[in-house]
Parts: structure tokens; sequence; C-alpha cells
């Protein structure tokens, strides 16, 4: 094997990624990060026990532990260490339905305590700089400046994550009834509404994307996605890597050193309905979260900012 080549899967992990791609109809970059997980696992295991001097059905609760502690020694996050014993978790889990082992040992394993941290995200003022800052750039009627203002208006409005606004299509667009179909985590979709801005922003970026597709059809190095709304200026399906470039561009031009990411424009959307006294199972169905504990989070955030504003505002704070 040459130097630097992965070592090859064990045939349980192998046959369970399968499993997650075919049975259970993960996402690809799901599929992917359990390969991650699972690779390094079992090379950990080689490395400490040898090639061939473990078994799944004899490792127990020790031995994960001794892996947990091992990536703990190595300086790994608790949130890295903790999805690394969810995907041991998960592919056990398989292997105890599916018999080929007595027990899942990592079931008796605890998940290292996480830190609850506050989404960064924009207040009301921010958001609407931000959104002026990406209007004014698009009357230059570029197709690049166009597409971002759409995209922005987009995430801001109906609380999308980076690959459900990468993915959506022509045929999961409707704004006659201001609403967008996206497939979310698990391939699981949801019909969310999209805002009279956003609608506009999207008339006017559809009419760009037209010109586009039409001057490029006659190109032969033209990679064409008729399908996809949001294309790169080679008439693809834009990439996640240039949704991000693009939105922290935006981001970065009115809100200089703050971190934030695309994903702040979800948390955005999320904590602005929250504040303004929305419904939080209604933010959960807007959101996709398969549990209402994701969305309790947002109450943390408006909660933090009212105390913030408590201590600067009240004589006696």
């Amino acid at each position: 094997m040459s130097e630097g080549a992965e070592t090859p899967l064990p045939t349980e992990i192998a046959e369970f990624l399968v499993h997650l791609e075919k049975a259970r109809d993960l996402s690809p970059n799901t599929v992917s990060a359990y390969t991650r997980d699972l690779r390094e696992f079992s090379t950990w295991l080689a490395a400490t026990h040898g090639e061939a001097g473990w078994q799944w059905d004899a490792l127990t609760r020790t031995h994960i532990r001794g892996y947990l502690a091992d990536l703990t020694r190595r300086g790994l996050a608790k949130r890295s260490i903790a999805r690394q014993l969810s995907a041991v978790r998960s592919f056990y889990k398989w292997m105890h339905r599916d018999e080929r082992v007595d027990v899942n040992p990592a079931r008796a394993v605890p998940t290292p305590r996480l830190p609850r941290t506050l989404p960064a995200y924009l207040d009301r003022q921010q958001a609407e700089v931000l959104l002026q800052h990406a209007a004014t750039r698009a009357q230059s009627l570029d197709f690049t400046d166009v597409r971002n203002l759409a995209m922005l208006e987009l995430f801001y409005s109906s609380g999308l994550r980076l690959s459900e606004l990468r993915g959506v299509d022509l045929t999961d667009l409707d704004l006659v009834s201001q609403q967008v179909k996206v497939r979310g985590k698990g391939r699981k979709e949801r019909i969310v509404p999209v805002g009279d801005h956003a609608k506009q922003a999207l008339r006017n970026y559809l009419v760009k994307r037209d010109v586009l597709l039409a001057k490029l059809a006659g190109s032969p190095r033209a990679r064409l996605a008729r399908g996809a709304v949001f294309l790169s200026e080679r008439g693809a399906r834009i990439s996640a890597r240039a949704v991000q470039h693009a939105m922290v561009a935006l981001m970065q031009a009115v809100s200089e050193g703050a971190d934030l990411t695309t994903h702040s424009l979800r948390h955005t959307f999320a904590t602005h309905l929250v504040d303004a006294g929305a419904d939080l199972r209604a933010v959960q169905e807007l959101l996709g979260h398969a549990s209402i504990s994701t969305t309790q989070i947002y109450t943390h955030t408006s909660v933090d900012r009212l105390k913030k504003v408590y201590r600067q505002a009240h004589p006696r704070a």
C-alpha cells in the first residue's frame, strides 16, 4: 500500500455504510461523516490491539471509553467526540439488530457534556443593513449580484440550511403561492413560505438566469443544470463553497470581524421569529427540526438578549 493511502474499511463498516445510503437514504454528506468517524475508530482498534487482535463482539464499553479518552488526549473538541461516539453507537445498534453482536457496548458509554453556546446571528438593524447592502449591489444588474441577493433574501425569508437552498429546483419553487419545497436532513421534505421581498428578488434573478442559460446553450464548455434554481456563471448548480463565500462576503462588508457564517442567517431567521412571539412549535416546523429541544436554543437566545437590554437600561441592574 502506498504511503498515505487509507486502509480498507472492515467489511461490517462497509456494509453498514451501504445500509445508511440505501436503506435509510441518508445524504452523501452524512454518509461521508459516518465513514470518516468509523474509519478512525477501526484504525485506532487496529493500532492498539493489532490487525487481528480484536473482534466486534468482544469489545466492551471499556474499550470504547479508552477510544474516547484517546480522542480527548489528542485535543478533539467535546462536540467532535460526541459525534464519533454517536457514529459508533449507530453502527453497533445496526449490528445488534442484524444479530452480528449480542450487545451494544456503546449504549453504556455516556455522551460528553457539551457546553451550551448561543448561535451567532444578526439583530434586526444589522439584518436590514445587510439586505440593503445586497440590494444596492444588485442594482448593477450583474448576474452574480442579482443571484446573491436572491439567495440572501431566501435564506432570511425561509430559514433554509445551505444544502437545502443549494438543492432547490425550479419544480420546488412556487412564487405564485409564495412557498418552496425543500429536502432537509434525512431527505425529509417540508414546505416553507417565501416572503414578499424574497419573491421579488427571486423573480428578478430568474430573468437573469434565463438569459444566462440562453447564452450558454451553444457553448460546448457549459455545464448546464437546467433544473437547479441557483446556478454558477457557467450554468452549473452552484456549489456549497460558492454560496458560503458569497454570503460571508456580504456579511463581512457590513459586520466586519463578526463570527458570522451562512448558518447565521438561519439562526437570524429563527431568532427574529421567536423575538416577535412566534409559537415555538411553528418555528420547529419551519426549521425542519426533528425535536423541539433543538428549537429551544432560540428561546435562550431571546432571553439572553433581553437580559443584556435589562442590564444596560435598568438603573439598579
